[in-house]
């Protein structure tokens, strides 16, 4: 389960350490000197200058500024016209946004989701008092959608914009998805009353005993169909064209909390469960039932996973308080010989004990963990920072301190920690292009977060 059941104003969680100096300080991850995989290599590369850009400047590799950098391209010191791909996430990745909190919004209810659309014109976020709120970024974050939901249970538990961006479902603890038309001009959507939430119903299926309730939902890459995990231990997908179910995997011995695509093809589906299992779904051979490959690590249940998008790369966060990266080429056939797990302990109603935090597990699979942020009472997400400003050399996550944690792919290092929320943060979406982050809290705010403007004064030589 992953919602903790109390009302907004019924508890303020206050850090036991508060820090003095805002969000600034780094924290270095020793472990990490000796870890060499292909993803750092990639991450390297992606978010590093290229050869021609030290040899056009005449320097060896080290600190080149970014006034350096700019007045080389205007010259075409490289003779390519422009920077490449990895010239502009190096650039572009030396602004972590850590300037704000500035608040957007605020509701007399918890915030559960944040998302910005994939090319940050949008922000979408869900609140557990029947609200989702579309805003209009380039407008000046007005609300360009205000969906009233319909038949909510609990809260909404997630939602997710189709890639042209016409369409937004929203899921919660019900087997029913709705979808809602955000493309027309309408401001106020009231689910059937002035506006149309067509129900898509999950528990048509032949193999469904009972009701349950979707904790992830994700449109494919095309816009043609919907994956979901629910609390049945079960991943659906939903063909949008054909209208009906058509897949449903028994995946995991627990509730199944996240679910996301592997890449654009849509064949690979990554799954996260309560049973501390990531599994990959290959669903070009599911005629056996069998999960491609299991991944095993985490001492508690999975929250969330985010795909790196290469079709071999992800990161989960975790229960045991940790985010943990993974190659699926590490993946075994079952995880019968991998089942020790720390002893039981439930999130909803306790704090991690501390004599767990020092725990292993025996057959651990991932490549790195990442450690700082708190998981507790609520589904916190994780993310990849952007391919286009960062080249993903930044993780980045959520926290139930009211804090959103920053970590440095390669080095483990904690780069920033914002802080500005009074309750837990569930959800946050760093902008796809600009240095820009927003989060959304239980105490009903939803805040932004930019660059310094001054960050770069000392970089000019």
């Amino acid at each position: 389960m992953g919602y903790g059941m109390s009302r907004l104003e019924d508890e303020y969680y206050e850090p036991e350490v508060q820090e003095t100096d805002g969000s600034s300080s780094v924290k270095v991850n020793d472990e990490f000197p000796k870890l060499h995989n292909d993803i750092f290599h990639m991450t390297r590369m992606r978010s590093g200058l290229s050869e021609s850009i030290y040899k056009s400047m005449g320097t060896n590799r080290g600190i080149i500024s970014t006034a350096k950098l700019l007045s080389g391209r205007e010259v075409d010191c490289s003779g390519k016209g422009m920077f490449s791909s990895g010239d502009r996430a190096f650039v572009l990745g030396r602004y972590v946004p850590m300037n704000g909190p500035e608040f957007l919004d605020r509701m007399d209810s918890r915030a559960y989701v944040s998302q910005f659309s994939a090319d940050g014109t949008l922000f979408v976020a869900g609140f557990q008092g029947s609200h989702i709120r579309i805003y209009d970024v380039d407008r000046g974050w007005i609300v360009h959608k205000d969906i009233h939901a319909r038949s909510l249970r609990w809260t909404i538990s997630d939602v997710s914009l189709s890639p042209d961006q016409r369409y937004l479902v929203y899921s919660s603890l019900a087997p029913i998805i709705h979808i809602v038309n955000v493309g027309n001009a309408a401001r106020e959507s009231y689910a059937n009353v002035t506006d149309i939430h067509d129900g898509l119903d999950f528990s048509q299926h032949e193999d469904v005993q009972y009701a349950f309730g979707i904790f992830s939902v994700k449109f494919s890459s095309d816009g043609r169909e919907l994956v979901a995990g629910s609390n049945d231990e079960s991943i659906y997908v939903y063909d949008l064209h054909a209208n009906k179910l058509t897949l449903r995997l028994p995946a995991h011995t627990s509730d199944v909390n996240t679910v996301a695509f592997a890449d654009e093809s849509g064949h690979l589906i990554y799954s996260g469960s309560d049973d501390t299992l990531c599994k990959v779904w290959d669903r070009r051979c599911l005629s056996t039932g069998q999960a491609a490959g299991v991944l095993t690590g985490h001492l508690h249940g999975i929250t969330h996973i985010d795909s790196h998008g290469d079709g071999r790369s992800f990161i989960s966060n975790g229960k045991d308080q940790a985010i943990k990266l993974w190659d699926i080429r590490k993946m075994m056939s079952n995880a019968d010989s991998c089942a020790d797990g720390a002893p039981t302990w439930d999130y909803r109603y306790s704090r991690y004990p501390k004599h767990h935090q020092q725990l292993k597990h025996p057959h651990d699979q991932s490549l790195a963990t990442y450690r700082g942020h708190s998981v507790l009472r609520t589904l916190i997400r994780c993310y990849f920072s952007p391919a286009y400003s960062t080249g993903q050399k930044y993780i980045y996550t959520g926290s139930y301190d009211s804090n959103v944690y920053i970590y440095d792919v390669v080095s483990g290092s904690q780069v920033a920690k914002l802080n500005g929320h009074q309750m837990a943060i569930r959800d946050c979406s760093w902008h796809p292009i600009e240095p820009t982050l927003v989060s959304s809290s239980w105490d009903g705010r939803v805040a932004k977060w930019t660059s310094a403007r001054d960050e770069d004064a000392s970089d000019v030589d």
